[in-house]
């Protein structure tokens, strides 16, 4: 999860506001029984709350959970308006009215490249690729000091949905003395590129179109464009796509209403597919990350309302595995296996049938060629990642490399410095 502040002149922006699922590697386990009891966690907001009086707004880079789930949740407590795309923007909305004070929210619309003024930092959204529509980094300048916030991106020339990277958005950066580049870690111990979005194409066409019966695919809910994929695939190989999963039917429906869904992507009634003959059936159902009351997981308790799954049946997990979710995804996969019916997992598949939307080590290196800051600051992963990114920064000449913890106050303009242990940044439980 993400909330990331910056200061300048006695004012604060704040970068995404984030959840994620508790799990037992969350150090909130150990320590407070009240988070321990919760399924979703928030960053501890107390720090910008106390001083909500100064906090000029809130950008939302993208509409992973991870980025914007806990507005709902957070929002009175600062009561500032969100800037945001117009994908991200209609999350928001659909999150914001299913809560009592969600009509007060400002939700101020932007466009990619465009600047704006919010207290004193001047911003420009930067469109950049990443898993779905619209992510955008953030060229933030203040009188003291310019810095380039990536989020969460990589560079992809075909992502399926959107235009590809455009590198001269970035190479233009290194004109205008950028002090500081804050970037995304996830993969920095990966070699080479990611694999394009694009790419996943002829693997899930492989996999199902040599399927002997019906076929379900799990993926996230939020990736519009493996969604695409799938829906082209299921016209390619005569099956008939229907979605289990509400959070599936919301985003294809946001999808749709901000343009993102072609019209030839033609999906069936979910309450269709039980009459439909096997080797005709696709369904995309979510619960990829094992949680026991998503579609996927009443499937393989032979629980779902709507389809029956047997032996030769198969299911594809076009996702990855997130850290702390390893038992509840093996428990998953071995309910299916003792039914007979075939798994294929990405990290087994012999063709992609899953892209990373997060930089390998070569798309780092590309980025801080382009962008020439003078300082580095690695987020978004674990130590080890961090430390590794560093040490890319350095090896394309980055002259410094912050790498610090949740918690630490990055000083960008001289001194340029870490302040360990400034914000309390333990975790706090929100409710469904």
């Amino acid at each position: 999860m993400n909330l990331n502040l910056y200061g300048h002149n006695g004012q604060w922006l704040m970068v995404d506001c984030g959840l994620t699922f508790n799990s037992p590697l969350n150090p909130a386990h150990d320590k407070d029984e009240y988070v321990k009891r919760h399924e979703l966690v928030a960053a501890d907001p107390s720090f910008i709350e106390d001083r909500r009086d100064q906090l000029a707004g809130i950008i939302i880079t993208h509409a992973h959970e991870d980025h914007v789930g806990g507005i709902p949740y957070l929002w009175e407590r600062f009561k500032q308006p969100i800037y945001t795309t117009k994908f991200t923007a209609e999350v928001l909305r659909r999150k914001l009215s299913e809560v009592e004070f969600g009509h007060l929210v400002d939700i101020v619309e932007i466009e990619p490249l465009d600047e704006f003024t919010i207290g004193p930092f001047s911003v420009k959204w930067l469109p950049i690729t990443h898993s779905l529509p619209e992510p955008c980094g953030l060229m933030i300048s203040t009188p003291a000091a310019k810095v380039f916030h990536t989020g969460d991106w990589k560079l992809d020339s075909n992502p399926v949905v959107g235009e590809g990277v455009n590198r001269d958005h970035f190479m233009h950066l290194a004109s205008l003395n950028v002090d500081a580049m804050v970037c995304d870690s996830t993969n920095a111990l990966k070699h080479g590129n990611s694999v394009s979005e694009s790419a996943c194409e002829s693997g899930l066409y492989h996999y199902i179109n040599s399927a002997p019966k019906r076929v379900v695919v799990t993926c996230f809910a939020s990736n519009i464009a493996r969604l695409i994929t799938i829906a082209r695939v299921a016209q390619k190989t005569g099956r008939r796509m229907a979605v289990f999963g509400r959070s599936l039917v919301n985003m294809i429906g946001i999808a749709r209403r901000t343009g993102y869904w072609p019209e030839d992507c033609i999906m069936i009634d979910r309450r269709h597919v039980g009459y439909l003959p096997e080797e005709e059936v696709l369904v995309v159902a979510t619960g990829s990350q094992g949680e026991p009351r998503a579609a996927l997981g009443q499937l393989a308790k032979d629980t779902h309302r709507d389809l029956s799954l047997s032996a030769k049946d198969t299911i594809i997990f076009s996702t990855i595995t997130i850290p702390g979710n390893e038992k509840p995804i093996e428990q998953l996969v071995n309910a299916f296996i003792a039914r007979q019916i075939q798994v294929v997992q990405a990290h087994d598949a012999v063709l992609p049938i899953h892209a990373s939307g997060h930089p390998n080590e070569q798309e780092l290196k590309s980025m801080y060629q382009w962008v020439k800051p003078l300082i580095s600051v690695p987020v978004h992963g674990e130590p080890e990642h961090l430390q590794r990114h560093g040490e890319i920064a350095r090896v394309t000449g980055v002259k410094s490399s912050l790498v610090g913890q949740n918690g630490d106050l990055f000083q960008l303009s001289s001194p340029v410095m870490i302040k360990r242990g400034v914000v309390n940044a333990k975790r706090i439980a929100v409710k469904r």
